[in-house]
């Protein structure tokens, strides 16, 4: 009788949730510990770390002292945690159950939740350590005593919704997911329900912290491009609760499970090369990180097929490129106008060019001492990839002086790393694109150095050209322009004053020079010039680019290929012009030397051309309003600062792009000595019959799509 008034009691006053099982959660819970279990198990370090472990439940090697940001080797004991605990628990670990692995999770958890370590970089507090710890207490489950439970959730719930680091970008929804999980470990469902509703309500355009309305992704108020970190971070994290809450009544709704993909398409892939390789010109302080310009995997786009067939076909070329099959891509011009970068995809090669305007800061700061060299990698980065190795783990021995596709003064030291973020001072950054060919504008004035240079690119589709103009710099130290600098892979060709001839591995001085060949990229000169080249061993290491205390300091020796313009020192109204031609054999660049593709119509602080003779596009970048006579009989005259891309057919214009870079104007006015009769929606073109002059008309996006491109096809 006692029993059955007890039980009566408990039904009344206990909460709900612990007697109504939520099949549901109960799905997502055994999906998340079966991820937390999924990876293997290393027997040897587990063996390791149980003979190691030391009576009071630390290991020998880690500094406990140091809480600093660029030390709290801490994390190791975490890591250390984490591999103990998965022994003990994975189903056909030959470690589980076993008490001597039980007795080292007791005595390394004891340790930890006793002196509750507290880093001076606030992550660790409220995402690193809290998602470790609830790894463990998913798999330690039943077998910790209630006083560990409590103390280690103690530590847990410093991450939640409410912290400090939960602010709107992509650490919200890293947080709001180790709380969803806390709450799934206790079984709270409110909690859980509310927690997953904020993540989903994330996948959202922001103008602040988060998904630009361009798909690149800022994590602070600086405009600085994240999207391959905090951004894929972002993405990631949301494609984890994609799978958890799949075929449930948690699972999330089409419409931001699209724009997700949107991002991840538009967004991340197109900053990586064949949406595999990250883009080095994409990368801020993760650069100076062993193993940052690796391949990416397969889990989050197979993740967002599970989910939905929307772009699968897309989502199904990335995996395959990512597996190691033969590399395809499609190709495209994409202008990110919020992060002032452009991406270029062909079938056989990628590059960028990342800038910075007004609207931006030129890069991140070097927080918690990385990427201490990155002071120029926002200045005109142009790399290049044809396999997407080329620039692999070449941080210890980069010259971050010759940065491929910038114009930098070459100083004996570089400003203090404290002074590496500045903000860009310029209007006139951007691009004009059609979504598959672009020209690109970076009216550049270094915030470090006393340099400025009016830099252009024209893309096509086997090469793109370089343009620099209006250089002016009044230092003692010389200035140069860099082509390349890159993994060396095998011979070096240069054709100088006629001849040809394979480059020894050494520094060389090159007169007369018409092009560079290396590793089926051709750097070709319209103009034979002088050139600087290097292709030898050097040398460095990891500790120059990064402080954190586990870096290597041992010396790092690679052989590099590196090719730059040396304009000398005090230099005035100087400028350079070179074509890149990404994926060439030696025989068909002869044959481009002999009758290139394009022309140079012009490279003057006014205005800077280009001609595709076989594609019929002309790309002109206007920098003031000018009058331009065109190959045949065409003739435009530009009433505003704006860029201007057109398709022709000899004397007839068949598509019209347009941009304004300045993002001041509401519309862009231009005649043209060639009858357009179009009239549209944000298109006018009056015929003038007293000049024989179209007065076109095009009116720009404004407010949040200002900077974005019009394209309007002519009849």
């Amino acid at each position: 009788m006692k029993r059955i008034t007890l039980s009566l009691f408990l039904l009344l006053f206990l909460p709900i949730q612990t007697f109504c099982v939520d099949k549901d959660v109960e799905i997502i819970r055994g999906r998340v510990l079966a991820g937390i279990l999924s990876p293997s198990v290393n027997n040897n370090r587990v063996e390791r770390l149980i003979t190691t472990i030391k009576p009071d439940g630390t290991w020998p090697g880690i500094d406990y002292v140091d809480t600093s940001r660029e030390a709290f080797q801490h994390t190791r004991h975490l890591e250390n945690l984490i591999q103990l605990s998965r022994a003990y628990a994975k189903k056909g670990s030959v470690y589980k159950g076993n008490k001597k692995v039980k007795n080292a999770i007791d005595l390394a958890l004891n340790y930890w939740t006793v002196n509750d370590f507290i880093c001076e970089n606030w992550w660790n507090n409220e995402i690193g350590t809290p998602h470790v710890l609830m790894q463990v207490l998913f798999m330690m489950d039943k077998s910790l005593t209630k006083e560990q439970v409590e103390k280690t959730l103690t530590i847990v719930k410093r991450s939640h919704l409410g912290a400090w680091g939960a602010r709107e970008s992509g650490d919200r929804i890293k947080i709001g997911g180790i709380q969803a999980k806390t709450a799934l470990y206790y079984r709270d469902i409110k909690e859980f329900e509310y927690v997953i509703d904020v993540i989903e309500s994330q996948i959202k355009f922001v103008t602040g912290r988060g998904m630009q309305h361009d798909y690149s992704f800022h994590h602070r108020d600086d405009r600085v491009n994240n999207t391959l970190t905090y951004g894929l971070d972002y993405a990631n994290a949301f494609a984890e609760w994609l799978d958890y809450t799949a075929g449930t009544k948690y699972k999330f709704s089409e419409k931001p499970l699209q724009q997700l993909i949107d991002y991840y398409l538009d967004g991340i892939c197109k900053m990586m090369a064949y949406g595999k390789y990250p883009d080095p010109g994409a990368t801020n302080r993760d650069i100076s990180r062993s193993g940052s310009l690796r391949a990416s995997g397969t889990k989050t786009p197979e993740r967002l097929i599970a989910a939905t067939d929307y772009r699968k076909n897309e989502l199904e070329q990335i995996i395959g490129n990512r597996k190691g099959e033969e590399l395809k891509s499609l190709s495209y011009g994409k202008f990110f106008k919020d992060s002032e970068y452009y991406s270029h995809q062909r079938s056989n090669y990628f590059t960028s060019v990342r800038m910075y305007s007004s609207r931006n800061a030129n890069m991140e700061m070097p927080y918690n001492g990385e990427g201490l060299l990155n002071h120029y990698n926002g200045d005109g980065a142009n790399y290049i990839s044809r396999t997407g190795k080329e620039y692999y783990n070449a941080a210890p021995v980069f010259d971050w002086q010759k940065i491929p596709g910038t114009t930098i003064l070459q100083k004996p030291l570089l400003v203090p790393e404290k002074d590496i973020q500045k903000q860009g001072t310029m209007d006139f950054v951007g691009a004009v694109t059609d979504g598959l060919y672009g020209a690109v504008a970076f009216d550049f004035r270094s915030p470090h150095d006393p340099i400025e240079v009016k830099k252009a690119w024209f893309f096509f589709d086997k090469e793109y050209v370089c343009l620099g103009t209006d250089l002016h710099s009044m230092s003692n130290y010389p200035v140069a322009t860099t082509l390349n600098q890159c993994l060396l892979k095998g011979d070096v060709v240069a054709m100088t004053g006629g001849s040809e001839k394979t480059l020894s591995k050494t520094d060389h001085t090159l007169d007369n020079t018409t092009w560079i060949f290396h590793d089926s990229v051709a750097y070709f000169f319209p103009k034979p010039i002088r050139i600087h080249l290097s292709n030898r061993m050097v040398s460095g290491s990891w500790l120059r680019v990064n402080r954190q205390t586990g870096v290597s300091k041992e010396e790092i020796r690679m052989e590099m290929f590196k090719l730059w313009i040396d304009h000398g020192k005090r230099v005035s109204n100087d400028g350079y012009q070179y074509v890149v031609i990404p994926s060439v054999d030696r025989e068909n660049l002869k044959e481009y030397a002999v009758n290139p593709g394009i022309e140079i119509l012009s490279n003057t602080p006014e205005v800077q051309a280009v001609r595709h003779k076989y594609l019929n596009i002309i790309q002109i970048l206007f920098y003031k309003s000018e009058e331009m006579q065109l190959p045949g009989e065409l003739k435009i005259r530009m009433d505003t600062p704006g860029l201007l891309m057109m398709k022709v057919d000899g004397n007839d214009v068949k598509e019209i792009s347009v941009s304004d870079p300045s993002r001041k104007l509401g519309r862009i006015h231009f005649s043209i000595n060639r009858r357009i009769e179009k009239q549209g929606e944000n298109f006018i073109s009056v015929w003038n019959t007293s000049n024989n002059l179209s007065e076109v008309s095009i009116d720009l996006p404004q407010t949040i799509y200002a900077g974005e491109s019009v394209t309007i096809k002519l009849p």
